[in-house]
């Protein structure tokens, strides 16, 4: 593209840089969570939620298990006012969830702020000033000092309307742009903050490093938040927060290294909504780590459910690849995949493993609320013999025979590629019953008599062209007994009989099913299946069923 030239780097990197972060391969503990979903998920809505819908909001991240909840900026507007008075009046918030506010270091803003806190039990009051070069120069136009002096007048009156009002309120401060700041004047303005409020071990304090707008790879945000943790004052008693976004598309890298790099807490919403390109996503921030066996100690066992509320009030659509999320990223349509995925999970069957180790599902869909028959293995044209096996016998109790398997893969796969639709899993089991099961034309068995003197004999009566025809045969078994009258009798030729069998259903009303293989003078084999209430007549129609489609195959 032509105009690279006009952009540059706008972000800065730490004057010193140890990169401890990058020793350690994966993060060890859930960070402390807050949901912003009711505050910046909300304000980039199209239309945002009703008073009705954010209660319902609310209600389903404490279900989720959020401790932290950021419920608005109650100064901004009268919505949001009578959000955060409708949760503290109608005591919707659990004693263990402490809810957060947010508010510019304006006193006015400060003031209406402690107002609207009136009644809350507990609160983080969230203050913030813009820090970067640009937002100085171009906004403000504002010196270094008067910026600082924009915070810490900010603090200063965030502890004299604390002392004013009743509640238990903890305090956090973010240098907004922090990403376009430079590191050591973001240090200066959050040291001048800590100066302020001196937190203690019973006192701990929130210092928040936006990524308020994305600027560079992550490693780098990794370098900047690990200069921040080495550096900030009363760091014993300091939570060192990070609120990424991500318009470079690397939110949640940005966080798990800044995590590794020191950070204790995570600002984010669910799915990742937000401005421009959203908010971190904490869902896949936390079933990450639930991947590598730590407990994100939230709850996302039900996917489906939080989806389907989410779109409901935000009426924002989950992205069908949206990791874990999304409808189609468990979803396997190749063959080899869905042949892979298929002998993983019998593997663990066989093996029976505590650990989840399947080709191509980093983790195991039932955690998060999804099903194998339908979310996982999908049916279209790419589909292979593997997945549709698995599919039949984990939806139908169909345990098909290997080269069975094969043929009725392909026999499915041209319904596809004709329809050019993906096929659900009863229209799967229509096309076996359609093609294999109990196919009784061009000739159709009416009865069938054994006895056994030596050799099993067999007594046919079949309908053949629109004839009644009386059939003898004998053989070693009930099964080619019957496969020797019709060979003998209607000068119908194949060899190599392939023959297997299994009940259904368990328990004594189960049906049986039989597969029978035969193959043609000319080296093709035939499949044809049975079901009955008796196994030895499922095997007889089995055979008659591949016997009649080789017929009509011509």
């Amino acid at each position: 593209m032509k105009n690279a030239n006009k952009y540059q780097r706008g972000y800065f990197l730490p004057p010193t840089c140890e990169m401890k972060w990058m020793q350690k391969d994966y993060i060890d503990k859930a960070p402390i969570w807050c949901s912003v979903d009711l505050r910046d998920g909300n304000q980039s809505l199209i239309i945002p939620m009703s008073l009705e819908e954010k209660v319902e909001f609310f209600k389903l991240l404490v279900k989720v298990g959020f401790k932290e909840i950021e419920v608005g900026f109650p100064a901004a507007s009268e919505t949001e006012y009578t959000f955060l008075r409708t949760l503290i009046e109608q005591n919707l918030i659990p004693d263990d969830v402490t809810i957060q506010v947010l508010t510019q270091s304006r006193e006015h803003i400060i003031k209406k702020t402690f107002e609207a806190l009136k009644g809350a039990k507990s609160a983080v009051v969230h203050l913030y000033n813009s820090t970067s070069v640009a937002q100085r120069e171009q906004v403000f136009k504002k010196s270094k000092e008067e910026i600082i002096e924009i915070a810490v007048s900010g603090a200063k009156l965030l502890n004299q309307y604390a002392a004013e009002t009743d509640g238990n309120f903890k305090f956090e401060y973010s240098p907004e742009s922090f990403t376009g700041t430079e590191m050591e004047f973001a240090l200066d303005i959050c040291n001048a903050v800590l100066d302020v409020w001196k937190p203690t071990p019973d006192n701990k304090v929130i210092i928040n490093l936006p990524v308020t707008v994305s600027m560079s790879m992550p490693h780098v945000y990794a370098n900047q938040v690990e200069f921040m943790c080495d550096n900030l004052k009363y760091r014993e008693n300091v939570i060192v927060s990070l609120h990424p976004h991500n318009d470079r598309g690397c939110a949640v890298a940005d966080s798990e290294m800044g995590l590794l790099a020191g950070a204790d807490r995570i600002e984010g919403t669910l799915f990742g909504n937000g401005e421009r390109t959203g908010n971190v996503d904490i869902i896949t921030l936390g079933l990450n780590m639930y991947s590598h066996g730590v407990d994100p100690e939230l709850d996302f066992s039900n996917l489906p459910e939080i989806t389907e509320l989410y779109e409901r009030v935000t009426r924002m659509h989950v992205y069908e690849r949206q990791p874990y999320s999304g409808q189609l990223v468990f979803a396997a349509f190749s063959g080899s995949h869905q042949d892979a995925i298929a002998k993983g999970m019998k593997w663990r069957e066989e093996k029976n493993c505590d650990t989840w180790t399947v080709p191509y599902l980093p983790l195991d869909p039932k955690d998060v609320g999804r099903v194998y028959e339908t979310d996982v293995i999908r049916i279209n044209s790419q589909s292979g013999k593997g997945g549709i096996g698995y599919l039949m016998e984990q939806n139908f109790g169909y345990d098909l025979p290997p080269k069975m398997r094969e043929d009725f893969g392909y026999a499915v796969k041209s319904v596809s590629d004709h329809l050019h639709k993906e096929l659900m899993p009863d229209e799967v089991l229509g096309i076996f019953q359609k093609e294999y099961v109990n196919v009784n034309a061009p000739i159709n068995l009416i009865d069938y008599h054994f006895n056994r003197n030596g050799d099993v004999k067999v007594d046919l009566t079949i309908e053949y062209n629109g004839e009644t025809k009386s059939l003898h045969g004998k053989g070693n078994g009930r099964l080619d007994a019957v496969s020797n009258a019709i060979k003998e009798n209607l000068s119908i030729q194949y060899t190599n009989l392939t023959y297997k069998e299994h009940a259904l259903q368990e328990g004594s009303g189960a049906q049986a099913v039989a597969y029978v293989g035969i193959t043609t003078p000319d080296g093709k084999t035939v499949w044809g299946a049975g079901i009955h209430d008796d196994i030895i007549a499922a095997s007889i129609q089995a055979l008659f069923s591949a016997i009649n489609r080789m017929e009509k195959q011509g």
